[in-house]
């Protein structure tokens, strides 16, 4: 015997799982309270379960309800690669797509990219999931995210990784510590002052250990941490200086921190997206990954002579995050 329900009956339960309330879920899909519940209701009946536990104040997933949910949003997706086609995704649709990026193309990048589809799909929900490149690889392959930015990716065989730019690293400091007045700097010179890096779990740590292999730093560094943004923090609280990718860096106009490129050797990043090989993107997912290339495509070379996406002068200067 077949199952009793219909796209309409999944749509609903859809928005009510994504809104929290039948009364939005009714506004969101066009239809009075009471027809959205009944069609809740026809499929639970055809289910033969009970999808949500309603009290007066609130409404919530019963255990059912949370395995039932993924597959009924994953239902809903594949309909609409398969039937609909990308652009039947309108600005009515409800939906999300899910980000996982490393944490200077979360700040520099994103941001902007974020605003232009809001703009266009104002009711597709946006997560970013700005994490280290290890994890940012992890929730790709898990399908956590719909696909990542990261500069880690391109040797993994269960992901696909498309460049998107390259950039290089950068001697970061305090405009009046003595390699400011540089125009280059070598690593040599670099780890003959006191210097804060990243850990072991990091992946650009990992990257510098592979470049650097030749290079050998006179003593350890002052600080460690995992994320380049706190260690900007500390070389502008004047613990040190430190190697940081170019987009990294704030605004040229900051009133405490510059950057110098390093050489010998220069050391590049690429920064690219990241998708699990064989799995399709969602419309909603397609569309953001179409933006992010578009507005890469109009992106500027940087002021320090690295390939990157937005230059440091359009950058708002900013006191670094922590």
């Amino acid at each position: 015997m077949g199952v009793n329900f219909d796209l309409n009956d999944l749509q609903a339960f859809r928005a009510v799982v994504e809104l929290g309330s039948f009364r939005k879920a009714a506004e969101a899909v066009s239809i009075s309270q009471p027809a959205l519940s009944r069609r809740i209701e026809k499929l639970e009946e055809a289910l033969g379960v009970r999808l949500f536990e309603r009290t007066t104040r609130s409404v919530t997933l019963t255990t059912v309800g949370r395995v039932f949910a993924p597959s009924a949003e994953q239902l809903l997706d594949d309909l609409d690669v398969a039937l609909l086609g990308i652009r039947d995704v309108s600005s009515s649709r409800l939906g999300h797509v899910t980000i996982a990026c490393v944490p200077s193309v979360a700040y520099y990048f994103l941001p902007n990219v974020v605003a232009s589809y809001h703009r266009r799909f104002p009711r597709i929900r946006v997560k970013l999931l700005d994490s280290s490149a290890n994890e940012v690889l992890g929730a790709v392959i898990s399908g956590e995210a719909d696909f990542g930015v990261s500069f880690m990716g391109s040797q993994e065989s269960e992901v696909e990784f498309k460049v998107l730019l390259q950039e290089r690293f950068v001697a970061a400091c305090r405009r009046d510590h003595p390699l400011a007045r540089k125009k280059r700097v070598t690593w040599n010179e670099l780890y003959e002052h006191e210097y804060v890096s990243v850990d072991k779990t990091s992946g650009n740590r990992l990257l510098l250990d592979q470049a650097l292999s030749a290079v050998a730093p006179r003593a350890p560094s002052v600080c460690e941490t995992r994320h380049v943004t706190t260690m900007l923090g500390l070389v502008e609280a004047g613990l040190g200086v430190a190697a940081v990718p170019s987009m990294a860096m704030p605004g040229r106009d900051h009133p405490i921190l510059t950057s110098v490129p390093l050489v010998e050797p220069v050391v590049k990043r690429r920064v690219g997206i990241v998708r699990r090989r064989g799995r399709p993107l969602t419309p909603a997912a397609q569309e953001f990954h179409r933006t992010i290339v578009e507005m890469r495509q109009g992106g500027v070379e940087g002021g320090d002579g690295s390939d990157v996406n937005t230059s440091a002068k359009e950058r708002p200067a900013r006191k670094t995050a922590s």
